[in-house]
């Protein structure tokens, strides 16, 4: 019996490694991808309020009232310690989202390759966070606070190597796309086969389902500003990885954190 589980188990590890190592093989497979150079045009660049491209850059604000509450209801709660190991990828995911708020405004703000690095790097750090917690539920505890810091690390990384390898005239965005896309490929996987007792599955697969549907938005930028005349795709983009935030903040029980 306990050969068995230990075999189902190999069996689901073996499956997750082999995607994470295929994914990381096409994307390398290809030559270095360089950052489009019309990144920085947003389809609404309207100046309100003496603040250009206003409404890409309120619009931030939804992540720094979510993190602050995410912060909040962890700080209340006094059963923390029962799963500790989780906390500190709970903590880390929260304050990467509030200076997600920050630095995708600060960004909006003065569109730039060096304001984008502040952009991109606390994103990094929220994906890798959120990809240790699911892992600590779903898999092995242990196993997800242990590699909590080496993600950290490898997100940081893709980030300047992707800006030094912009500055030194051979962009290379493969690490970064890795870095934002392997945990939303494999997260799903985990959830499929692995049943966790922490974070409630609707709330994950809603944060997913809302990424998506961000990416979408950000894709059709000025197909929506055209439809509506009023706000573009990329605003809606945050607002949508504003209410992500919201479900990772919600699959936790007070009583669990």
């Amino acid at each position: 019996m306990n050969s068995n589980l230990l075999s189902i188990k190999n069996w689901r590890e073996w499956l997750i490694g082999s995607l994470a190592f295929a994914a990381v093989g096409v994307i390398f497979s290809f030559p270095p991808i360089p950052q489009n150079p019309n990144y920085h045009q947003f389809a609404d660049s309207r100046t309100i309020l003496g603040i250009q491209n206003f409404l890409n850059v309120i619009s931030n604000i939804l992540f720094i009232f979510i993190s602050i509450f995410g912060l909040i209801k962890c700080y209340q709660n006094k059963h923390y310690q029962n799963i500790k190991n989780i906390k500190q990828s709970y903590l880390i995911f929260c304050f990467s989202t509030l200076f997600v708020g920050i630095g995708s405004a600060y960004y909006h703000y003065n569109p730039t390759l060096y304001s984008l690095v502040w952009d991109r790097l606390p994103m990094t750090l929220a994906f890798m966070a959120l990809f240790s917690m699911v892992i600590s539920d779903r898999i092995a505890v242990k196993f997800g606070a242990k590699i909590l810091w080496p993600l950290l690390i490898t997100g940081i990384f893709s980030v300047f190597y992707w800006y030094w390898s912009e500055t030194h005239s051979v962009g290379d965005l493969r690490a970064y796309i890795i870095i934002q896309f392997l945990p939303m490929l494999l997260i799903p996987v985990i959830l499929l086969l692995y049943t966790g007792s922490l974070m409630k599955s609707k709330y994950v697969w809603a944060t997913l389902f809302t990424y998506i549907l961000a990416k979408g938005a950000e894709h059709f930028d000025l197909l929506i500003y055209n439809a509506t005349g009023l706000m573009s795709g990329h605003s809606i983009k945050h607002i949508l990885g504003a209410i992500a935030v919201l479900y990772v903040v919600l699959a936790f029980k007070r009583s669990e954190l």
